[in-house]
């Protein structure tokens, strides 16, 4: 069965950091463009960080130097990284996978964040 799993997420003071992990099963995170979206209350789901299967990386403009990317092909795992976390970066996290053949869409479950002093 095809699945995603994300953890890591909580509450964490302004200026935090907090890590995300996305355990896969059913799918090579290695063979395909893995990453992270998130989506606030009463906004869209926005790309935060991607990862192509040639390890290119692509970040949201929002992001500024403060989040990373990788991923871990023998654990099977998508990780991001989130430092100097601020107020609006409150969100679900959500980890995505796009299936090689025919480029439909994995979502796990999703990870609360909430950033609050």
């Amino acid at each position: 069965q095809e699945k995603l799993v994300e953890s890591g997420g909580g509450l964490v003071q302004p200026g935090g950091s907090l890590r995300l992990s996305c355990k896969a099963s059913g799918v090579l995170v290695s063979s395909s463009t893995v990453g992270w979206y998130r989506q606030a209350p009463g906004k869209q789901r926005e790309m935060v960080a991607v990862t192509t299967s040639d390890s290119r990386t692509m970040y949201g403009d929002f992001v500024k130097d403060r989040f990373t990317i990788w991923r871990d092909n023998y654990e099977n795992a998508v990780y991001l990284q989130m430092d100097s976390l601020k107020p609006e970066d409150t969100a679900i996290y959500y980890c995505n996978y796009i299936r090689p053949l025919d480029f439909s869409l994995i979502w796990g479950q999703g990870t609360h964040v909430t950033v609050s002093s």
